[in-house]
C-alpha cells in the first residue's frame, strides 16, 4: 500500500469520526427534550447509531444527580481518535514525502 493510500485512509476515518461526533452531539441534544417520539424514523435511526457507543460508557460514569455523564467521556474519546489520526495523517504525509 502506498503512503498516499494510508493518508487519504486515515483522513477518511478522521472524517467519519468528525461526522459522528456531530450526530452525537444531536442525539445528546435531543435528549434534553423528554417528550420527543423516539419511535420517529429520524430519531430512531440517530438513536441506533449512537446509543451502542454511549452504552459502552454509561457503565464506566454512573449516573450523578439523574444526570448521564456519560456523553463527556464519550465525547473525550472520539476527540482524541480524531487527533490521534490527524497526527498520524500529517506525520506520514511529512516523513513519507
Amino acid at each position: 500500500m502506498e503512503v498516499f493510500d494510508i493518508f487519504f485512509l486515515l483522513r477518511v476515518l478522521k472524517t467519519t469520526l468528525e461526522i459522528y461526533t456531530v450526530i452525537l452531539l444531536v442525539r445528546v441534544l435531543l435528549s434534553w427534550f423528554p417528550n420527543l417520539d423516539w419511535g420517529n424514523p429520524l430519531l430512531a435511526t440517530v438513536s441506533s447509531i449512537t446509543d451502542p457507543y454511549l452504552n459502552a460508557f454509561r457503565g464506566l460514569i454512573p449516573p450523578l444527580g439523574g444526570l448521564d455523564l456519560s456523553a463527556i467521556l464519550a465525547f473525550l474519546a472520539l476527540n482524541l481518535s480524531q487527533q490521534l489520526l490527524g497526527s498520524a495523517s500529517m506525520s506520514l504525509m511529512a516523513g513519507g514525502l
